[in-house]
């Protein structure tokens, strides 16, 4: 079993300037981080975009979409944003029934060395083989239905919404 890894930016994947004190994207980290890990995963990286998701509009995620549909492989992981993620969770569900497809992100970029990039990562990727057809959030150890997810800007975590 192949598992498909879509990356579309968001803050895991954010550089940081030290000269000018910005984020910015440079290149993925993704397969550092799967070597890190030491991952044993049949795994296929494609980066879609690399941008903040408060840049991200309706037609990258009809990017996002259009791939998730015409990809082979039914288990997909999607690194995004946390401040859109739910959004765009909302939109896969909405058209995705024949795949599991399990967006994930990180509240800290991996360079900064403390961030919740790689437990998240992990999780992710169990939560892809494991869990049935439909599309969820996972984040901190949390696994979310598309259409019971927030991000509480407030306390800087996910929860659900009812």
């Amino acid at each position: 079993m192949t598992i498909r890894i879509f990356i579309t930016g968001g803050t895991f994947d954010k550089e940081y300037n030290e000269i000018t004190g910005e984020l910015f994207f440079r290149d993925t980290h993704m397969p550092e981080m799967l070597a890190m890990g030491r991952s044993k995963l049949d795994i296929q990286i494609r980066t879609l975009m690399m941008i903040d998701s408060l840049d991200m509009s309706d037609d990258d995620r009809q990017i996002i979409l259009e791939n998730v549909q015409r990809c082979e492989e039914e288990q997909i992981v999607i690194t995004h944003g946390t401040d859109t993620m739910a959004q765009t969770a909302r939109l896969l569900g909405a058209h995705i029934t024949d795949k599991t497809v399990v967006l994930m992100g990180a509240m800290i970029p991996i360079k900064f060395g403390s961030s919740d990039g790689l437990f998240n990562l992990g999780s992710a990727l169990a939560f892809a083989q494991s869990l049935p057809h439909g599309v969820y959030v996972v984040m901190n150890g949390c696994c979310f239905a598309h259409d019971n997810v927030r991000k509480n800007r407030a306390r800087g975590e996910f929860e659900r919404i009812h």
